[in-house]
């Protein structure tokens, strides 16, 4: 089933990435992590859909995205740049994605940290948030999203990589194999990754060989 919900509100997160609010349908529901799918009600736009997790909480009267937005092509994200409050989005069910089975670790790539956005807020929410970690890569400082808001939930479980330049205040490195071994002591936890493609799929390959049981892989 689809639904027509109009733009609330529209605010600049980082130099390319807009948090976009929009109505909630009557009884619309979600979990933390989940995700739907997004297309934009304006004529030659309706049919290009693209699948957004939700950062709100099923509990929010309204519906919430973080989208990263792409100008190296005439895209959905792209055209998503140029909305407004009161232009129209077009979004399914909710479905699938990544659902919390425990603490553990969690492994983001730039726009790869919107499911987990929900999940913590969630988890801070409900005062469960303790136990878990975050690793959290981006190209430069200013690719961060949410930096404060996660700094407040995690505080020193909050722990940041940059890989485009080099700064004292931060991890200047992949994550791979050598700083996964370094940075984790325990492989029996739940692992919870996402970010580009290589990088989720090298990421697993690589706890995998440090021992993490398959089953604790959530992506």
């Amino acid at each position: 089933m689809e639904h027509i919900v109009k733009i609330i509100n529209v605010e600049i997160l980082t130099h390319d990435v807009k948090k976009f609010v929009l109505e909630k349908p009557k009884n619309y529901t979600f979990k933390a992590g989940q995700a739907t799918t997004v297309s934009i009600n304006k004529d030659n736009w309706k049919d290009k859909k693209r699948p957004f997790s939700f950062t709100s909480l099923n509990s929010d009267a309204y519906l919430e995205f973080i989208i990263k937005t792409y100008t190296d092509h005439n895209g959905v994200t792209n055209k998503l740049r140029s909305l407004k409050e009161q232009d129209e989005l077009i979004i399914t069910e909710s479905w699938g994605a990544i659902n919390y089975k425990g603490s553990g670790y969690f492994i983001a790539g730039g726009a790869g940290i919107t499911p987990f956005i929900a999940i913590f807020r969630d988890l801070y929410h409900e005062n469960k948030l303790k136990g878990n970690v975050l690793f959290y890569s981006n190209k430069t400082e200013s690719d961060i999203i949410l930096k404060n808001e996660l700094s407040k939930m995690l505080k020193d479980d909050f722990i940041n990589l940059i890989t485009d330049e080099k700064s004292a205040n931060y991890i200047n490195q992949f994550i791979d194999k050598d700083f996964l071994k370094n940075h984790i002591n325990d492989f029996s936890k739940n692992f919870y990754i996402c970010g580009p493609p290589k990088m989720t799929e090298d990421i697993n390959i690589a706890l995998k060989d440090l021992g993490a049981n398959t089953e604790s892989l959530i992506f």
